[in-house]
Order: C-alpha cells, then sequence, then structure tokens
C-alpha cells in the first residue's frame, strides 16, 4: 500500500482526507486528538513544499449548509497544533474556488475546506463529483482512518482518479489492531458504551461471537434493562429496540458469552444534577433517570478485567462529560491503568468519547494502544477491512 514512506510527494496539490470530527461541549473541543495524529503527516507534506487541502467532516448536516456544522471554529486549534501561522478556509469545493485558492497558496501552506458533509454529493458516493474535483490535483492521501468504514465520495471516490496515499496515522492505527489481534487471549473482556444501542447493534451481534464476556454501560444499557422489565424511569431510552437487546441477549447465552448489566445506577433529576443518589436498578424513583453505573456494577466490573487476559473498550459507561457522573469511567479506566501490566492483561480501546473519557481519568498509560476511530476501528476488529483502505490498496496510479 502506497504511503508516505514509500511514495515520494514533493511540490504537489494535495488532497487531504482527515477525520476532525472532535468532541465537543458548551462549544468548546474536550478532545484534541484527532487533530493531534494528523500532525506527523501534515509536517511531512509541509516540509516537502506541497499545498494542503484539508478536507473533513464533522456532524450529521445532511447535505446541507448549517452553521452549527461549520469547521470555522477548528481553524484556530488546527494553526496552533500544526504550528502555522495561517490555515487558510475554503467555503466549498466549488471548482473556481480551489483554483483561485491554489494559486492564493505558498507551497507548503494548508488550506482548510468546509464541512465535506455540506455537499450533497459526499454520502452518495458522487463519482462525476470526485473526477471533476480530483482533475485540481495531483495526490490524495487519507489519514482518516476512523472514516474510512464510509462508503463515502471522500473516502472511496477520489481515489479512483489520481494517486492514492495512506497517511502515517493510517498506517499507524492498521498496525496496532493487528498486533491486538493477534496477542488476543481469553478469557477476553469487551466493554461497550455509549448512548445509543441502535449504533451498536452490529457491534454486539459480533462481539458476543469473541468475546467470553460484555459489559454494557452508558444510556444504551437503559435499553437492555427496559427489555428486562426494569423501570428506567425518566432515562434516555430505545424503546422501538426492545426485542433486539431481548434477542443479542438470548444469542448470549447460546455462545455462552456472559452479558453483564447494571446492577446498580447513579442516577439524578437531570443531567444538571449535582446531588446525585444511588439505586438498585428495582428501586429507581419515577422522577430520576440514570446517568451513571453504581459502585457494586463498577466492583464487578473491574474484577472482570482484573481476571481477563484481554480488555477491548469502547464507550464511557455514564454521562462522563457530566462531573459527578463520570466517576465509574474514572475507576475502571484507572483501575485498568494500575493493574494491566502487572497481570499482563492486553488491552485496546477506541472511539472518541473513550478516549476523553480516559483522558479525563489519566489513565492512558494502562493501555497498550488508544485508537481515535469508532466505528472504522470496530470493524476492523471485526475483520472487515475499510473501504478507504481498500480505495488506496486498489490504486495503481503513479
Amino acid at each position: 500500500m502506497k504511503n508516505l514512506s514509500n511514495y515520494k510527494i514533493n511540490h504537489k496539490k494535495v488532497l487531504f482526507r482527515a477525520d476532525l470530527n472532535v468532541p465537543v461541549v458548551d462549544g468548546k473541543i474536550t478532545d484534541l486528538s484527532r487533530i493531534l495524529v494528523i500532525k506527523s503527516s501534515i509536517e511531512k507534506l509541509i516540509e516537502n513544499k506541497n499545498k494542503i487541502f484539508i478536507i473533513a467532516h464533522f456532524g450529521r448536516p445532511k447535505g446541507e449548509v448549517t452553521k452549527k456544522y461549520s469547521l470555522k471554529f477548528i481553524l484556530s486549534s488546527l494553526a496552533d497544533i500544526l504550528k502555522v501561522q495561517k490555515v487558510h478556509f475554503l467555503e466549498n469545493l466549488n471548482k473556481e474556488n480551489i483554483s483561485n485558492k491554489i494559486d492564493e497558496m505558498e507551497q507548503g501552506e494548508i488550506c482548510l475546506v468546509e464541512n465535506i458533509r455540506f455537499e450533497k454529493s459526499e454520502e452518495k458516493i458522487d463519482l462525476v463529483f470526485a473526477k471533476n474535483i480530483s482533475r485540481l490535483f495531483d495526490v490524495y492521501v487519507n489519514d482518516a482512518f476512523s472514516a474510512s468504514h464510509r462508503n463515502h465520495t471522500s473516502i472511496i471516490g477520489f481515489a479512483k482518479y489520481i494517486p492514492a496515499v495512506a497517511g502515517n496515522h493510517l498506517i499507524n492505527e492498521i498496525h496496532n489492531i493487528n498486533t491486538f489481534l493477534e496477542k488476543s487471549k481469553k478469557p477476553n473482556l469487551a466493554i461497550v458504551g455509549g448512548s445509543k444501542i441502535s449504533t451498536k447493534i452490529n457491534l454486539l451481534n459480533n462481539l458476543i461471537q469473541q468475546f467470553s464476556c460484555i459489559v454494557i454501560g452508558g444510556a444504551m444499557a437503559n435499553t437492555f434493562l427496559l427489555s428486562n422489565n426494569i423501570k428506567v424511569r425518566k432515562s434516555l431510552v430505545e424503546k422501538d429496540l426492545v426485542n433486539q437487546a431481548k434477542n443479542i441477549q438470548k444469542k448470549a447465552i447460546q455462545l455462552n458469552c456472559r452479558l453483564i448489566l447494571p446492577k446498580d445506577v447513579i442516577c439524578g433529576k437531570n443531567i444538571e444534577d449535582k446531588n446525585p443518589s444511588e439505586f438498585n436498578i428495582n428501586e429507581i424513583p419515577s422522577s430520576y433517570m440514570i446517568l451513571d453505573i453504581g459502585s457494586k456494577t463498577t466492583a464487578l466490573i473491574n474484577k472482570e478485567v482484573n481476571n481477563s487476559k484481554t480488555v477491548l473498550w469502547n464507550g464511557p459507561l455514564g454521562a462522563f462529560e457530566y462531573k459527578p457522573y463520570d466517576k465509574a469511567t474514572n475507576k475502571i479506566a484507572l483501575n485498568i491503568r494500575k493493574n494491566a501490566k502487572k497481570l499482563s492483561i492486553n488491552t485496546l480501546a477506541g472511539g472518541g468519547d473513550t478516549i476523553s473519557s480516559i483522558k479525563n481519568a489519566n489513565a492512558e498509560d494502562g493501555f497498550d494502544y488508544i485508537s481515535n476511530a469508532g466505528g472504522a476501528f470496530l470493524e476492523w476488529l471485526e475483520g472487515n477491512q475499510s473501504p478507504g483502505v481498500i480505495a488506496i490498496e486498489k490504486n495503481n496510479l503513479s
């Protein structure tokens, strides 16, 4: 596969796919990892006097230009991390605007292109659009492993018309995930959290075939609790997926995979409630909502971690962005930091919120590798090669 080590890119016009879909709370970036990971590739391209156009997405604007999803807010952070005085900005991928910006830029300068998902062509694989834009550039570099599982124009389209090269971070992600898979031993534990079961149905159906035990936390656990006739009161829940939760639990039993659901929970009257209470799952008052797992469940999970040979973590176990609902996630992360190396536990974590929660606990040292990818990370673990990686491997243009 062509990459920045075996393919020279000098004095070229480079179309660079990054994933800048950073986590934001109250208008502030809570984790800069997705900018930091492209630094190595961008620095090399700057050093070799290329004109670099960064394309990326933010949120789900669904082909509509929406102010709340503009990438302009990331310009200053991008300039600071890449240590450049200026990052140009391009409002859209209009051919004339691109040509004018290319003429305006000096060799070794960077331009950030507005949210690629503002383009209606992005999510439907518009090869005419891809071909027309590609003609204005010399090379396509994909350093967005975390977006490479998408069959989108910016992931697979440009690679059909100009030389396509893997960025340093994409190569690094593949190497480290493959290394984890090669070392994986049982008993193995997967910790799966997050807000919605709808985004992780396929993942859970795959993981129960591969793992000895799976912890289900975060708001997605509420749907499982509801499927077991637990009254989750005002908690976030996906009622239309109750049957899916039941089916996953039945399948897990058939495959001899133990599922751990919360036995006790931390509740507040709303997300801003700073005086939470702890309840067993059968005793939640009608005016409360579940916002974290409880102390008994946390202790049970830590025991499972310490008895495992391999631990995979994707998704926080509570509303960690809002203290004090980060306690359980922090305690488990710190337990992994304390015991992983001592007990020879092979550890891997992935996903934007997962990274933020682990950093929030200052527990990065407990993990052999932390991937900033979400869906692409999980699909790779399942043995499914990403369309974006396949597009680079099939590219034979020089």
